[in-house]
């Protein structure tokens, strides 16, 4: 199976043709990790350091420039969808999550923060391209990383829906509510241009924006739960009942 967007599809509040609110929601993201490097850049050259504490920072300007570069790449990505032709096929997103929380652990931890894969007793199937998907939970969960409670670790969930037709990958963080005004507001909008979050201003909606655009080329759709203490970002895919793969 393949699926392709076309330019037309595209067009609409997307980074082609470098239209001026994607820029600058991309120099907003972009702002952020690269104004922490340089703080941690400058505070070394500075010296009186002990040696862990350099190694330390060392390894937070490392994590924090895989951050920005995973940002670039989807950019990159998100603007040659449409000549761009991606293979779905049946992936097992127990294993997928595993991945990527072994690889943000580290991340996570230099942040004072933690990250779990909540356990399933049964394996599910889903039809997905694995490099759009791993990019849109990377990306949720690098949205979640800035909100989550240092208490609670953020949880990558994976449900069922539908008599088991649709399969849900969910991020939930423990950080600032969502107001029902700016709830709705994200759901209305984040497929058409990227839309900023009041409740956590460090987020310009780029990467939430871009993540709908890889579910899209997926035939899926990204959604928001609402919680009192949090929120979840999730992406729907159909499910593959190809358990023999499994």
């Amino acid at each position: 199976m393949s699926a392709k967007r076309g330019m037309h599809e595209q067009s609409s509040g997307g980074l082609i043709g470098g239209e001026i609110p994607s820029l600058v929601a991309a120099a907003h993201e972009l702002k952020s990790p690269l104004a922490l490097m340089r703080q941690l850049s400058l505070m070394l050259e500075a010296g009186d350091l002990s040696v862990s504490e350099s190694q330390r920072m060392l390894r937070q300007i490392s994590l924090t420039s895989e951050r920005a570069l995973r940002l670039t790449s989807d950019l990159t990505r998100s603007a040659r969808l449409d000549d761009a032709m991606f293979n779905l096929e049946p992936i097992n997103p127990q294993q997928l999550c595993e991945d990527i929380v072994h690889e943000l652990t580290p991340l996570f931890s230099a942040y004072g923060r933690g990250v779990r894969l909540l356990p399933r007793k049964h394996p599910l199937l889903m039809v997905a391209n694995r490099d759009l998907l791993r990019r849109i939970i990377m990306n949720f969960s690098d949205n979640a990383l800035h909100y989550a409670d240092s208490n609670a670790a953020v949880e990558i969930q994976i449900k069922a829906f539908n008599d088991g037709q649709t399969i849900r990958l969910g991020v939930r963080d423990y950080g600032p509510a969502l107001s029902s005004d700016m709830w709705q507001t994200l759901q209305s909008k984040l497929t058409k241009a990227p839309q900023s979050v009041h409740a956590r201003p460090q987020s310009s909606g780029l990467g939430l924006y871009i993540a709908s655009q890889f579910a899209d080329a997926m035939n899926g759709r990204i959604g928001i739960i609402r919680h009192h203490d949090g929120a979840t970002f999730y992406v729907d895919l159909g499910a593959s009942h190809q358990l023999s793969l499994l």
